[in-house]
C-alpha cells in the first residue's frame, strides 16, 4: 500500500491473487442470472453460513437495507441498538426508503441489547403504534471495539423473536472476525438469525461487495428489492471472483489481524497518557483515549502521524480508532507505538 493506513480495514486493497482471478473471471449478465462466478459466490456464501440461498450486493449497507426492506413493510418497526451500524451509519435508509421505524435501545460495553428491554419494546397491532416486525443485530459490534458476540446472545434473541413472530437480521460486516475470535464455525454462529449480510471487503480484502444470505423465499424478495434500489449488476463476476477468494482464503488468516490489534492495544496501554480497555480487544478494532496528561489532542496526533505517512482516525476530541488488516504487519504496529510513545 502507499501509506501505513490504520483508519479502517475498508482501505485494504485486493491481493495479487484476487487481481489475477478478476482478470480471468467468467462473466455473464447477473440480472438474467447468467453470471456463473456470481452464482458460485452466492452458493458458496450460503453454504458456509448455513443458509439456503445468497444474493451478491454492492456493499454491506446495501445488504442491510435490502434485508430490512425484505423483512418489514412501511410503518412497521425494527428494534435495534442505538449505536448499531444500521441505525447510526446507514443514512437512515430503513426510514427514508422503507418507511420502517427504528426503535433504538441502549447496548452494553460489548454491544448487547438487554433482552428484557427488547421484549418489553415489542409492539402489537394497535392503531396508535408501529407494529414490531424485526430485530436488528450486529456481529462483530463495530462501535464496541469490534467485540465478538457469543452464540448465547443470539439464542436468547431467537427465543424472543419466536415468541412474538419477529424476524432477525444480522449485520455481519465483520462476521468472520467474530467467528475467528470465538473459534466457531460460521454456520453455527449464524444459526439463530433469519438473514445476515457479510462483507467481502474490509478484512477479507475484496475490492467491492457483500453477500446477503437467508431462505430461498427471503432471497427471492431481496433480489427484487436489490433491483428496486438500483443494485442489479451485469457482468459482476469480475467482482465476485475476488469474493470467492475472500471466502476461501482470507477468512482463514483473520487471526493474524487480531494478534496485531492485541499487540497494538497492549503497547498503547503501556504508554503514559493512553487509556485502552484491554478486556474488549478481541478482533481487529482498537479504540483508545488520550488523557489530559497526553500533550496532544486527537486531531493533533492524527496530523503528526500523517507527517510520517501513518493514517489514523480521530473519533472524538481525545479518542482515536485503529483497525488492523491484511496490509498491516507487526513492524507497522511497532512503528506506530514508537511514534505515539515519543509524545512528539
Amino acid at each position: 500500500m502507499d501509506k501505513i493506513d490504520f483508519r479502517s480495514d475498508t482501505v485494504s486493497w485486493p491481493t495479487p491473487v484476487m487481481r489475477e482471478a478478476m482478470a480471468e473471471a467468467r462473466v455473464g449478465d447477473d440480472v438474467y442470472g447468467e453470471d456463473g462466478t456470481v452464482n458460485e459466490l452466492e452458493a458458496a456464501a450460503a453454504a458456509l453460513l448455513g443458509k439456503e440461498s445468497g444474493l451478491f450486493v454492492a456493499s454491506g449497507t446495501m445488504g442491510n437495507l435490502v434485508a430490512i426492506l425484505a423483512h418489514a413493510q412501511r410503518g412497521e418497526e425494527a428494534i435495534v441498538g442505538m449505536d448499531a451500524h444500521t441505525f447510526v451509519h446507514e443514512a437512515g435508509g430503513m426510514a427514508v426508503l422503507g418507511g420502517i421505524v427504528p426503535c433504538p435501545l441502549p447496548t452494553d460495553p460489548t454491544g448487547r441489547m438487554d433482552p428484557q428491554q427488547v421484549e418489553a419494546s415489542v409492539r402489537y397491532d394497535d392503531p396508535h403504534n408501529a407494529i414490531s416486525r424485526l430485530i436488528l443485530l450486529e456481529n462483530s459490534y463495530g462501535e464496541k471495539n469490534g467485540y465478538p458476540l457469543e452464540p448465547d446472545y443470539f439464542a436468547t434473541m431467537r427465543a424472543i423473536a419466536d415468541r412474538h413472530g419477529l424476524s432477525i437480521h444480522l449485520d455481519g460486516a465483520r462476521f468472520f472476525n467474530a467467528a475467528t475470535a470465538l473459534n466457531l464455525p460460521p454456520a453455527q454462529l449464524a444459526q439463530d438469525v433469519d438473514s445476515l449480510s457479510v462483507c467481502l471487503s474490509k478484512g477479507l480484502c475484496a475490492p467491492v461487495g457483500s453477500v446477503l444470505v437467508g431462505s430461498h423465499s427471503f432471497i427471492k424478495r431481496a433480489r427484487r428489492i436489490r433491483k428496486l434500489v438500483g443494485g442489479g449488476m451485469r457482468q459482476a463476476g469480475v467482482l465476485a471472483a475476488a469474493g470467492l477468494i475472500a471466502l476461501r482464503d482470507m477468512t482463514q488468516r483473520l487471526h493474524e489481524d487480531h494478534l496485531h490489534a492485541r499487540c497494538l492495544a497492549e503497547g498503547l496501554a503501556r504508554i503514559p497518557g493512553i487509556q485502552v480497555n484491554l478486556d474488549t480487544i478481541k478482533t481487529n478494532i482498537v479504540f483508545f483515549n488520550l488523557t489530559e496528561n497526553y500533550p496532544l489532542n486527537s486531531e493533533q496526533l492524527v496530523q503528526k502521524l500523517r507527517q510520517e505517512n501513518i493514517w489514523l482516525n480521530a473519533t472524538g476530541p481525545r479518542q482515536l480508532r485503529a483497525v488492523t488488516h491484511y496490509w498491516l504487519k507487526q513492524e507497522h504496529v511497532d512503528h506506530l507505538l514508537h511514534l505515539i510513545g515519543q509524545q512528539f
